[in-house]
This record gives structure tokens, sequence and C-alpha cells, in this order.
């Protein structure tokens, strides 16, 4: 049995085919019982607290790689395997997924699709959207369906895998995958530059729009939570940040790379960046796509205590806006761990408040803050012993909300998956 403080569970149900999720699910439709899917456990605190006790109805035990023709770029295999394990499979082929997740050896491909999670290396890679070609699911009703294909190309279904990407499991249980996945390249590197303070990092961040280089992450980093990085001398100037450019390819494509930004960026910035590259550049990558889920703010400081709450957030801004909606977050607190995906408008940030103060109220407010950028919020991980409700987590409604509830029917007409965690 899976034990979790994030989930009511009566049981848990450990699947090992098909036919188990479709009898547990039908039945606890029948019997209206709510039914918690599970993969690795490692996003289970991501989205509104579970109020209902239920099923646990865990896949880590399917595992099974069901094909893999390596010459078409596509693989299927059960939701159950984990992402480190389908990552030495492809190996084996030269090939890989191009997506960075917090702890592969226990995040499943059913979690990683489920919870849309995704890295640095978004900003060249795109996300989990991009790669899921078809899949095997079981609806609210417990019947089997499947959507897309096993190949690039194709038509049929084109929406229907897309429609489970974040979905947190409120619309089906993902049972079966098919993924595209890409050579590996040859070597990587990563460009780092200390920054002397926001107008240096905007100078910088604008001339990768013109870079003849071509990245496959570029990360701006603030705050106590990247004060030590691998390969990296300790930042002696904490809070200004660093922006690091990852590179990719060809040994020979990747080296002209970092000469070449190393020249931009000394036209653009007066700055001196370092490479990091070999084993510390490895280690570098898995830093940062661990992000901001381990680290919690020791609340230093003369007039803040250190058992201050932490709130871990993500934020979606216009790419052009994130210089400004970086310096909101360290107005609500100037001690912000950040991690801003330059180019794709998105910043994960870890912040902390004084116990006077709400956390829903700062959330509102910060809501209120990013509207004026065209942005949103969205909280991932909230306080211990702070139960938020759907709106501090999810942000008021949207325009779309009443479709998507309709779509929650269509799939789930009993409520029974993962009830009250999403934002129906």
């Amino acid at each position: 049995m899976i034990a979790s403080d994030a989930l009511p569970l009566l049981e848990t149900i450990a699947a090992t085919e098909l036919s188990t999720v479709v009898e547990t699910i039908a039945k606890a439709a029948a019997e209206r019982t709510s039914v918690y899917p599970i993969g690795g456990g490692t996003r289970l605190g991501y989205g509104v607290r579970a109020k209902e006790p239920g099923l646990g109805l865990s896949l880590a035990r399917m595992t099974a790689l069901v094909d893999y023709p390596a010459r078409d770029l596509t693989v299927t295999v059960e939701a159950g395997m984990t992402v480190a394990e389908l990552a030495r499979r492809l190996a084996a082929q030269r090939q890989w997924l191009p997506l960075d997740v917090p702890q592969p050896e226990r995040s499943t491909l059913g979690g990683l699709i489920a919870a849309n999670t995704f890295g640095p290396r978004r900003y060249r890679w795109g996300t989990v959207r991009d790669y899921l070609l078809g899949f095997t699911a079981v609806d609210g009703r417990g019947q089997s369906f499947s959507g897309g294909g096993r190949v690039v190309k194709n038509a049929a279904g084109y929406n229907m895998p897309r429609l489970l990407v974040g979905s947190l499991g409120t619309l089906a249980v993902i049972t079966q995958v098919t993924l595209m996945v890409r050579p590996i390249p040859e070597t990587s590197a990563l460009l780092v530059a200390d920054l002397g303070g926001p107008e240096q990092a905007e100078s910088l961040i604008g001339s990768l729009a013109r870079t003849k280089t071509l990245p496959s992450a570029v990360q701006w980093l603030i705050g106590p939570a990247w004060r030590r990085l691998p390969g990296i001398a300790l930042d002696p100037r904490p809070g200004l940040g660093r922006l690091l450019v990852g590179l990719e390819g060809q040994q020979a494509d990747v080296d002209w790379m970092i000469g070449q930004l190393q020249q931009e960026w000394n036209e653009a910035g007066r700055c001196a960046p370092a490479a990091v590259c070999g084993s510390c550049c490895d280690e570098l990558w898995r830093a940062l796509a661990e992000g901001l889920l381990s680290f919690e703010p020791d609340g230093a400081g003369p007039d803040v205590p250190g058992d201050r709450p932490s709130l871990l957030l993500q934020v979606h801004v216009p790419p052009a806006r994130v210089a400004a909606a970086v310096r909101s977050l360290l107005d609500a607190d100037p001690q912000a761990s950040i991690q801003a995906y330059v180019g794709n408008g998105v910043i994960a940030g870890r912040l902390a408040f004084a116990r006077a103060e709400s956390v829903t109220a700062s959330c509102r407010q910060l809501r209120t803050t990013l509207a004026a950028l065209e942005g949103s919020l969205v909280v991932l991980e909230s306080p211990a012993g702070e139960a938020l409700g759907r709106e501090a987590i999810w942000g008021p409604p949207g325009d779309g909300q009443r479709v998507m509830e309709a779509i929650k029917r269509q799939f789930d007409p009993q409520g029974i998956l993962n009830p009250g965690r999403f934002i129906f």
C-alpha cells in the first residue's frame, strides 16, 4: 500500500494490467467511490488537497516496454515505467526523450503526462505535449479507450492525447503511451554569467533574441537556492542572479556556439561568461531539472522568522514580461528563489511569507499584480498546514471553465477521478 498524507486513502490497489484498472474504476463508479491514480508519488501535493476518502490506484507495476521501432523514433510503454528506466532503454539505441523531470527514478510517464511536468530544455525541445503521439486510458466509467496513434504524422485523434496532458488524472487514468523520441546529442555545455542586476539580465536576455546560436535552455536563476551549483564558483554577489544557457549538438557545433555566445554577451552586457562541460555539466543539468521542489527557505534575516511558510508557485507571462514579473516576485519576498524559463514566459518561485500574513491573500495580491502584466499564477506546492482552496491554488475561473466542466462530465460522469484536486 502507498501511504501519503496528501491523499485520504481507504486502500491502495496495485494494478498489473489494463483489466485491473478497468475493473477497479468500473466498480468504484458503481459505488460512487473516489479513485486517486498514483504513479511514482512525486506530485501528490500538486493541486487542491484531496478531502474525499477513496481508493488509491497504483500503476507503478505496469512497466512493460510494448513496442520500440527505433528507426521510426517512437516507443510504446506502459504508463508506470519511470522516466529513468525509459531513458536507459532509449540510450541503448542512442536516443532520448528530451524532457527534464525531477526525481526521474520515481517519476512515471503517466504522472509526467498527467502533471505536464517540464524542465529547462523546454526552451528548445518543448513539453510532453509535443511528444505524446498516442495513449490508452480508462475513463471514469471504467471504459478503456485509445487516442492518437503510433506514428509521428497522425491526424486521427490529434487533440485527444493533448487533452489529457496536465489534467491531473481527473479525466482518465492513462495506462499506456506512445511517445516520439530523438537522437541523443553528442555533447552539451552550459554557459554561465553572473549578473550585476536586472538591467544586465534584460540586456543579455534581449541579445538572445538575435543570437546566431541554438540554445536548448535559457535559465535566469535568483536567490539562495542557486548559490551553490555544480561546476560553478560560489556567487560573490548573492541575490543578483545568474543567467545560464544550455547548448547541445555535435562537439564542433557546441564549441562554436560557446565562442559565439561569449562574444555576443561580451558585446551586450560586458560580462565574462564561463562554460561548464563534462561531468559537472551533467550534474548542473540535473540540478536545473530538480528545480525548487526540494528547497526550503531558512528564513534568515533579523526580522524574518525561520519557520515562515514556504510557497512554490508557477507564473506564466508573455516572454517579454519575464523581467517585470521577476521584479514583482522579489517585491513580494526579497529572499525569494526564482527559476525563470526565459523565452517561454514561465517562472517558478519559492517564496516565504510572515506567519501573520494570509497565504491566500498574498496569492490574490500577486495575481492582481501579475494581471497587469497579462500573467497568471498557479500554486504548485502549498505550505504544510495550509489547506488552500481551489481559487487560491488555480486562480479565479477562466472563460473556458464551463467547457472544461462539460468535458469532465463526459469523461467522468460520477466525478470519482481525483475529485476536487483540479479546477473542476
